[in-house]
């Protein structure tokens, strides 16, 4: 597939917006069903007659498999072809999708979740390789506009669909509403992509590299997700110190087999790739931990059921739809830096009303924080992932995808375990009540602010010929 230069302002071509279709619509399911699912616990723990702690690997499991998953995009799609191996993913999500909603017992329900979990794991870096790739460096800013679209939809849809679901249906159709919409992105898919012309059948798979990174990512993502939750600490210390170990030494091989490796690390000395990742991961971390904290506060101190909680992520993604149109004609125009860091100073200001909140004032302050911060966030997320790949060859596209993906996914556990044991922290010295959430939102702004330090370093404008400088 060639890529067709075209003028800045170009709107999208035909062929573009057919790949743009099928890949938000491919997506959009996986990321909802990443956090539909999170208000469903006691249910589902109810209804199959288990404990809270084995349902909640019904959640850890999902994750775990995605973030082993993600590091083979690169070699699937230059094996099978972006096309194949996104119709084989989608394929696995649909019917993980199917099969858990026909479980019949926990165990059952977390394999089945595994399943899910394997498929959606390629889908989002395959599909930001496959519009990269269609659009060129003259219309990043838009097609990662288009991708980021399920993103933006997640904190606002997902917990709102698991309590409508919930409130109005059997547990199982949170996983078969999934069906008919994955069924519809495979036809789509099929129709619309474009054939595979870029793939190697003689690629041959890193196995080192795949025992290394794999199981270290998974490490990690288990040790975060066990901090706070295990009292003696010794799941998540060991968990954190082999994902260590296991990247540590991954990192040592992609280096000695630069051209074989699984991922090439060798792309983090573009200076415009490694800002952009470092911001990604350190943006992650704080907006995932407010993530978590808002249904919280929202629950143990406004006194608020789920579908309320949920609701109250709402402005949140309002927010980032407004803006995110806005940012990739912006980034394509002037470049992803001045979108990004006023992206980024519009979260840190609604993260530091988030510190004034009171229980006397009631949700609607938050709301409107959240909506600051859905504002930010909306230019935040296509900026920056379109200076990931401004610079990069085009055939670097599949392992920047990857890698940036692998930085969200455990800056997002990062964020979602810190601030959870802050907030445990501070509830025992402070007790129970807005000040100890105070207190956390204070701890995601001071995280937040480090997202600047690397997003100034990301270059300031475009060139003539899409070259990133100063």
């Amino acid at each position: 597939m060639k890529t067709t230069r075209v003028p800045p302002g170009s709107a999208f071509d035909p062929a573009l917006r057919r790949i743009s279709l099928a890949v938000v619509l491919g997506t959009v399911m996986t990321v909802l069903d990443a956090t539909i699912v999170n208000v469903a616990m006691n249910v589902l723990g109810r209804e199959l007659d288990t404990s809270l702690g084995t349902i909640q690997w019904v959640i850890t499991g999902y994750t775990l498999a995605l973030s082993m998953t993600i590091p083979i995009t690169g070699w699937a799609m230059e094996r099978f072809g972006a096309k194949a191996t996104w119709i084989t993913s989608l394929a696995l999500f649909l019917a993980g999708s199917a099969l858990c909603g026909a479980a019949w017992s926990p165990g059952s329900l977390i394999a089945f979740r595994v399943l899910q979990g394997v498929g959606g794991g390629l889908l989002m870096p395959v599909g930001q390789t496959m519009l990269a790739r269609a659009a060129g460096p003259e219309r990043m800013g838009r097609v990662m506009a288009v991708i980021s679209i399920p993103a933006m939809l997640a904190p606002a849809l997902g917990p709102v669909a698991g309590g409508l679901l919930l409130d109005r249906l059997p547990w199982r159709w949170m996983f078969y509403v999934n069906v008919p919409v994955c069924a519809v992105a495979l036809v789509l898919a099929v129709r619309l992509l474009p054939r595979d012309v870029e793939r190697r059948p003689d690629s041959r798979l890193d196995g080192l590299g795949l025992a290394l990174l794999s199981p270290g990512l998974a490490a990690l993502v288990y040790g975060l997700s066990q901090v706070g939750e295990d009292t003696a600490g010794t799941r998540a210390l060991v968990g954190l110190t082999l994902g260590v170990l296991l990247v540590a030494a991954f990192v040592a091989h992609s280096l000695r087999s630069p051209g074989r490796a699984l991922l090439d690390v060798r792309l983090f000395g573009d200076r415009s790739f490694a800002a952009s990742a470092a911001t990604l991961f350190f943006y992650s971390v704080a907006v995932f931990g407010v993530m978590l904290l808002v249904p919280l506060y929202s629950q143990a101190v406004a006194g608020a059921g789920a579908l309320e909680a949920g609701l109250l992520m709402a402005p949140m993604g309002v927010g980032a739809i407004i803006t995110m149109p806005v940012a990739g004609r912006l980034t394509d125009r002037l470049g992803p830096y001045r979108p990004g860091i006023a992206g980024i100073l519009a979260v840190l200001a609604g993260v530091a009303a988030c510190t004034r909140i009171d229980a006397s004032t009631g949700t609607a302050p938050l709301a409107a924080a959240l909506l600051v911060i859905g504002l930010g966030h909306g230019l935040v997320t296509p900026s920056i992932i379109a200076a990931a790949y401004r610079t990069l060859p085009r055939t670097a596209a599949p392992a920047a995808a990857t890698a940036s993906q692998i930085v969200i996914r455990v800056g997002s556990a990062l964020g979602a375990a810190v601030l959870a044991v802050v907030l445990q922290t501070l509830t025992r010295s402070s007790g129970a009540g807005a000040r100890a959430f105070i207190g956390s939102f204070w701890w995601a702004l001071g995280i937040g602010a480090l997202t600047l330090v690397p997003a100034l370093l990301i270059p300031r404008r475009s060139g003539p010929a899409g070259e990133t400088v100063g």
